[in-house]
């Protein structure tokens, strides 16, 4: 996404960057090639464009899913000339002071005219004065370090067919139980500790369509899962736990369910025991992204600790 292409594009100049454009900079309509793109607000009614969207970047998301993450956050969607989607860009606020930037979708066409950075501008002017999360694939890295945000991590992607699963010897001392809608509460609290935020709408939802298990240890929580519908089969997330160990103890029951089908894991964990289990259990490695922030470092690294993403876009 050099200068020179937005330069031509039209939709930017080279002085202009996400993180100082002012909303008098920022334009509804930029000239890519031969047509003019425009934006429009992201909700149900365009939902349909944005899964053709996706898939012609070969993500996994169905329609369902997308329903959930439009009604989780707000966004744009640009439309050429004749209706075609060559763009995304949505923000998922989480309290006051936080929102996660997901549904990123630059197709190699609008990349090339400055398309990405175009979106981005947008979307960044929307969360002015909130910590800023994101999940940057490899196409869209530069442009986010040019707009301020700072490296943070790897996420892993684990995914395949469930075989067998290993056995594994109880943790002293841990009871795991399934979810209940009674247990919405201790989730809210445990999530907002490790993931620094409160996404207790989100969870709300979430709850709503996943079976879940929830840990605990002398008649506290100390962990959750949530396994839950998603692309080619199901996605397991968000997984928060105390240590690697008893994320592997939390994760077990519920990859155990998916015997025989696709499962899904994005997993920010750096050590051996859960990728392990992971790679043990016919979930291998499949691809990274890049964690990336504007403003504190909020996710926990010690007490209650994230083990999985709920989803790239909403962390």
């Amino acid at each position: 996404m050099g200068n020179r292409a937005e330069n031509q594009a039209g939709g930017l100049t080279r002085n202009h960057d996400p993180a100082t454009a002012t909303p008098k900079d920022i334009q509804k309509t930029m000239r890519i090639k031969a047509f003019d793109a425009q934006t429009l607000p992201v909700n149900q009614q365009v939902r349909a464009l944005l899964h053709e969207l996706t898939v012609s970047v070969f993500w996994p998301h169905r329609e369902s899913d997308l329903e959930l993450l439009i009604a989780q956050g707000q966004g744009y969607i640009a439309v050429d000339e004749i209706g075609r989607p060559v763009g995304s860009a949505m923000r998922f606020p989480m309290g006051s002071d936080f929102a996660t930037l997901g549904m990123m979708v630059t197709p190699p066409r609008l990349q090339a005219q400055g398309g990405g950075r175009w979106l981005l501008q947008q979307i960044m002017r929307d969360c002015d004065g909130r910590d800023l999360r994101l999940n940057a694939t490899r196409s869209g890295y530069r442009l986010y370090l040019s707009a301020g945000f700072i490296h943070v991590g790897t996420v892993y992607q684990h995914q395949g067919i469930v075989g067998t699963v290993p056995q594994l010897d109880p943790m002293p001392g841990l009871e795991l139980t399934p979810t209940t809608p009674q247990d919405g509460t201790a989730i809210a609290q445990m999530d907002a500790e490790a993931f620094g935020a409160d996404r207790s709408l989100l969870l709300s939802a979430l709850t709503g369509i996943s079976e879940g298990v929830i840990a605990s240890r002398n008649g506290r929580p100390c962990g959750y899962a949530l396994l839950r519908p998603f692309g080619k089969g199901h996605v397991l997330g968000p997984l928060v736990a105390e240590s690697e160990e008893m994320a592997v103890q939390i994760a077990a029951p519920l990859i155990t369910k998916c015997q025989g089908k696709f499962l899904r894991i994005d997993t920010p964990c750096q050590g051996q025991a859960l990728p392990g289990f992971l790679n043990a259990a016919g979930m291998t490695l499949f691809d990274t992204v890049t964690e990336m922030r504007i403003g504190p470092h909020r996710r926990a690294s010690e007490g209650l600790v994230t083990f999985g993403l709920a989803a790239h876009s909403v962390g």
